[in-house]
């Protein structure tokens, strides 16, 4: 079996070198049409995928609406909680592990003379936000519910800010300083930045760097650190003239967090904010229904939007090319297999079944598809340079050959080439040798 397998790869080639202009079409054809639809599938399986699989059906970000049916987008509530009701869920805490979060931008001030002061951006949390997120530590741990409550000036930095100011050294223990103030490092973060940022969608940093820092809420609020992120005050008010009427006005700016490990806890925690927003239309913050929502992961996204569209326009598109590309094979191959009708009569002549004639066009196809990949993942790897003409810098920088990419573009290639040879074979192998041979 191997023997006639290798034959038939020998009798490819030499049909291939017999008509190299031919044989390069095809292979530039196939290369073309794979490497756009891998360049652009890069992209979308990057923006696409689940960030966090091993969990996304036990995490959920709630939504109380406090602006009233006048004022909502499609009937949905805000994409955020006011300072109000994101402290009122804290309090009660209905969840085995719950969050707050918004994004910060601190000034960071080294102890290396020879570096300039910088711009660190992360976000104000919880501990709970590290455990509930599965977030890698490479030094020290998280800060717990005891600093959370004394509101301590502790700091979890990243992998990169830590490089950058101590050479990538143990610096659990060591304090930084930022905008004047003094924090002690109680951990640092190993690579990490799921994409989509599923756990802030609102300050539209899904798909941007990895933040440098994390700090307690309760300090961040304790010290009036303002949000580096969003702040929708909406049709409902403005700001507030000094921070404490911010904090008790009807401005969203802060994403909440739970994990709920089972369907009776989801259930209870849903009642838990119908009630809540009950109560507060009872207390006449309200006046409407309650209009709550409780989402996980995959639906959170689904519902921002988080794929964006031109990623999807783009893979079809490519997919559209690919498969002209392979329409106009199927003509090539075609157009070839026939012009070998003589040949084809005598080996049937000879006692060649139909299935030998198969093998022999479909090696020979498999080659063409072989060549092909090698040339689309050439290809794939050129496009990559050209991302950012069509997408945004944060999501072209997204797409990144790797072997898996490598290897999903040979297979594309040899697959969709052999699928094209399909209909040249048959008719090839429809070939009546008692014709051929009077005919010549």
């Amino acid at each position: 079996m191997s023997g006639m397998f290798v034959h038939n790869l020998k009798l490819g080639a030499a049909s291939l070198r017999r008509n190299p202009l031919l044989t390069a079409l095809m292979i530039m054809s196939i290369g073309f049409g794979v490497a756009a639809s891998m360049v652009t599938f890069s992209v979308f399986r990057a923006v696409s995928g689940d960030p966090i699989p091993q969990k996304s059906a036990r995490l959920f970000t709630p939504q109380i609406d406090n602006r009233g049916p006048q004022y909502n987008r499609h009937g949905e509530p805000p994409d955020a909680l006011t300072y109000t009701d994101a402290m009122a869920l804290m309090r009660a805490h209905r969840a085995a592990r719950q969050t707050l979060l918004f994004m910060v931008g601190l000034s960071v001030m080294p102890d290396n003379a020879r570096i300039m002061p910088f711009k660190a951006v992360g976000y104000a949390t919880h501990g709970d936000f590290f455990p509930m997120f599965d977030v890698p530590f490479l030094y020290g741990r998280p800060w717990g519910a005891s600093e959370d409550e004394a509101r301590a000036p502790v700091v979890v930095i990243g992998r990169a800010l830590n490089q950058k100011l101590f050479g990538g050294a143990n610096s659990v223990g060591r304090e930084i300083t930022m905008d004047d103030r003094q924090y002690r490092i109680v951990g640092v973060i190993d690579d990490w930045n799921p994409v989509p940022r599923f756990y802030d969608m609102f300050s539209n940093g899904a798909f941007g760097d990895a933040p440098q820092i994390y700090i307690p809420f309760t300090y961040a609020i304790a010290q009036k650190i303002d949000t580096y992120g969003s702040n929708s005050c909406g049709s409902v008010g403005a700001r507030g003239d000094d921070w404490d009427s911010w904090l008790r006005g009807e401005c969203v700016w802060v994403s909440a967090w739970v994990q709920l490990d089972t369907p009776g806890q989801v259930r209870a925690y849903r009642q838990f904010l119908d009630g809540y927003a009950e109560d507060q239309r009872r207390a006449g913050r309200f006046a409407w229904a309650p209009n709550n929502r409780l989402r996980d992961v995959t639906a959170w996204l689904d519902y921002e939007h988080a794929v964006p569209p031109e990623s999807r326009i783009a893979l079809s598109v490519a997919l559209g090319f690919l498969v002209i590309c392979l329409v106009n094979t199927i003509g090539l191959l075609l157009a070839k297999f026939m012009r070998r009708a003589p040949e084809i009569g005598v080996r049937r002549a000879l006692g060649a079944a139909r299935g030998d004639i198969y093998r022999q066009f479909l090696a020979e196809a498999g080659m063409v598809g072989l060549a092909g990949g090698l040339l689309g993942v050439l290809l794939t790897g050129l496009g990559m340079l050209g991302v950012g003409l069509v997408f945004e810098p944060a999501v072209a920088k997204l797409a990144t050959l790797d072997l898996s990419l490598v290897a999903l573009t040979l297979l594309v290639a040899v697959l969709a080439t052999l699928l094209a040879a399909f209909y040249p074979t048959w008719r090839a192998a429809q070939v009546q040798p008692a014709w051929q041979l009077k005919s010549n």
